[in-house]
């Protein structure tokens, strides 16, 4: 998804849970990233355009990921034994200079079942920005299992990301205490520490990362899928975009229409909305989303939760919610749950259906005093693992938002836009409504202020919308169909729960997906599945 820098960009791929460990590849696993790479390209770090295009891949099975990408273990093997293997592309750091400095881009890939009808890679972005795809493709390698007939399954960590040059800001102990911080301040005093902690926050990425910072955008990441299609040996981009991944695969249609290939947008991102505009339909979707949570809770019988209606099961969330500014409870270790963290947590749960009896647990166990539950829900959307470090998703999220969007609020601008906001969600409408900040003071100008992915000509592209999204609104996917142009866009709905619909695993989704990926069939535009 596009997801709002203060949603912090670590909720992966509209896929079963958002607290399953990822497996990834990397150089290694202390996540220092100064190691020789495993899997390494032939192309060197001042190669010429030619070199880069003709440069030959050199795979080998995945080693553990680096904490830049999420830590875990090596990622299993996929049924028959299929081993994942790993490798580094070169790309230019700037497109302008294609004869310049090199970055390495962290690839990985599973091989085709049938190499006898083998169409080629279907390669996957999965979303954020920020979502390393060399870690979620393994970790959700099986649930794509069926597309694997056809095609070698690739994905890829963007620029910016995990071990592709990532973005770095703030330590681990920084962290801690800036996700502790109050994201909704209430008078001039918390203001004013809000405030302090975006530019502080800011300034560690500069002196981190200053010199990426500039090319970490989407058009780049389009252009080096292109370069990535090239050096796989594909004629045409088969692509599989999830969320954000759906705006990045509009703008590559946009930039090479022509080398389009079977492509499927699942959870759109509306590509017709600023910066403000998307974080109001999150606070929309988000509310959508808690709206269907407390119907769910307040129908059964068996619900935690106090309330006989929605409203009223709604109004105890909200309850917690401010009895935890006054008051944090005790969550992990020595850190405790705050009101910031605890929104943080009931957002990360409210991505999947399958994560709502957590969210339900959570919320009760919050009331009585034990936040553990929704503090490691936060912890998962917020890129935290156990052992107390986080993977660079958020670091990577603001850095490519920034670089992609032009708008910049000022604390007087951002205090003006919270009415709308909090009409279009009580609950999250402030802390959404106060993230428009995130891109204050950013080192480097944005690029435009919606993307363009007109593409005249290309083939047809699957863009499918969940009715229930909570992250990227089902108004997205019609505006998406509608600015690819005619003949391009082929629109399906999903009336459902949750962040995207693949994954969702129903029949009718995935047959649709199924039939155009691996035999061409292009569904009838306005089919309704659910």
């Amino acid at each position: 998804m596009r997801t709002s820098p203060a949603l912090r960009a670590a909720a992966l791929a509209a896929t079963a849970t958002v607290l399953l460990p990822l497996a990834a590849c990397s150089d290694d696993g202390d996540g220092d990233g100064s190691s020789t790479p495993t899997g390494a390209s032939t192309a060197s770090p001042t190669a010429t355009a030619d070199d880069l295009t003709s440069q030959k891949l050199e795979w080998s099975p995945c080693p553990p990921p680096n904490t830049a990408q999420g830590g875990g273990e090596s990622p299993s093997p996929l049924p028959g034994g299929v081993v994942w293997e790993c490798s580094f592309m070169d790309v230019p750091l700037d497109y302008a200079k294609p004869d310049g400095r090199t970055i390495e881009l962290a690839l990985v890939r599973a091989k085709a079942k049938d190499q006898q009808r083998r169409i080629g890679s279907l390669v996957f972005n999965f979303g954020g920005p920020g979502a390393s795809g060399v870690a979620t493709l393994p970790a959700f390698g099986t649930e794509y299992d069926r597309l694997r007939t056809r095609y070698d399954l690739v994905s890829f960590d963007p620029r910016g990301v995990g071990r592709s040059e990532g973005v770095q800001c703030a330590d681990d102990a920084q962290l801690d205490a800036f996700y502790q911080e109050d994201s909704t301040p209430d008078d001039a005093a918390e203001e004013k520490q809000f405030v302090q902690g975006q530019k502080d926050y800011i300034a560690d990425c500069e002196e981190n990362s200053g010199p990426e910072l500039p090319f970490v955008g989407t058009t780049n990441a389009a252009r080096d899928m292109d370069l990535l299609r090239t050096v796989l040996g594909d004629d045409q981009l088969h692509y599989f975009g999830i969320s954000y991944g759906t705006e990045l695969g509009g703008v590559y249609a946009h930039l090479f229409p022509d080398k389009v290939g079977r492509a499927v947008f699942d959870a759109v991102v509306d590509p017709t909305k600023n910066a403000e505009q998307s974080s109001l339909g999150q606070a929309e979707g988000f509310q959508l989303a808690l709206d269907n949570f407390t119907k769910d809770c307040a129908e059964r019988d068996d619900c935690a939760l106090p309330g006989a209606t929605p409203q009223e099961v709604e109004q105890g969330i909200a309850d917690l919610l401010g009895e935890l500014e006054e008051e944090p409870v005790d969550g992990l270790g020595d850190r405790t749950l705050t009101q910031t963290l605890a929104t943080t947590g009931i957002a990360s749960a409210l991505y999947s259906q399958e994560t709502w009896p957590l969210l339900e647990q959570g919320l009760d166990e919050a009331g009585g005093g034990n936040g553990g539950l929704l503090l490691a829900l936060a912890d998962s959307l917020n890129g935290r693992s156990e052992d107390g470090r986080y993977d660079n998703s958020n670091a990577a999220n603001i850095a490519i938002n920034c670089a992609d969007s032009k708008q910049r609020f000022t604390l007087e601008q951002t205090k003006a836009a919270l009415p709308a906001f909090r009409e279009a969600s009580p609950l999250f409408g402030e802390y959404l409504g106060w993230g428009l900040m995130s891109c204050t003071g950013w080192p480097v100008a944005g690029a435009w202020e919606t993307p363009d992915v007109s593409a005249p000509g290309a083939a047809p592209i699957l863009v499918i919308g969940n009715t229930g999204d909570p992250a990227t609104p089902y108004a997205g996917a019609k505006a998406m169909v509608e600015k690819l142009g005619k003949g391009v866009g082929v629109e399906l709905t999903y009336k459902g729960e949750g962040h995207g619909a693949y994954n969702s695993k129903d029949a009718c989704v995935q047959r649709a997906v199924d039939g155009y990926l691996l035999n061409g069939r292009v569904p009838k535009s306005g089919t309704v599945c659910g």
